[in-house]
């Protein structure tokens, strides 16, 4: 479960990516961008979709895959929540590769 608080600030510190929200789904959270389901938030951390894109914007230690609950497919671990710049570059790129709904 994760701390609301923190799934805030993580919303916050994506703010430059665009539109992003995070929806509470079984004591976590699905993290969105643009409409777009583009990670996680689980047991404070976050997760984003492993898309191959994503790997040369990504700091080395943040290339960690790992599944965010038992039973998911493994996602990029993200460690450093705090720069700004980086949160809302990877949510941004990550939305940005990802189909629009129809």
């Amino acid at each position: 479960m994760s701390n609301a608080d923190l799934v805030q600030y993580i919303t916050e510190q994506a703010s430059k990516a665009g539109k992003v929200r995070a929806k509470q789904m079984f004591g976590d959270y699905a993290l969105y961008c643009d409409d777009k389901v583009v990670g996680l938030i689980c047991d404070d951390i976050l997760y984003l979709k492993p898309l191959k894109q994503l790997e040369p914007f990504l700091h080395e230690d943040d290339k960690r895959l790992q599944p965010p609950y038992d039973g998911a497919k493994p996602h990029y671990v993200i460690t450093n929540v705090d720069d700004k710049d980086y949160v809302s570059l990877l949510i941004k790129e990550v939305a940005n590769c990802l189909p629009t709904k129809k």
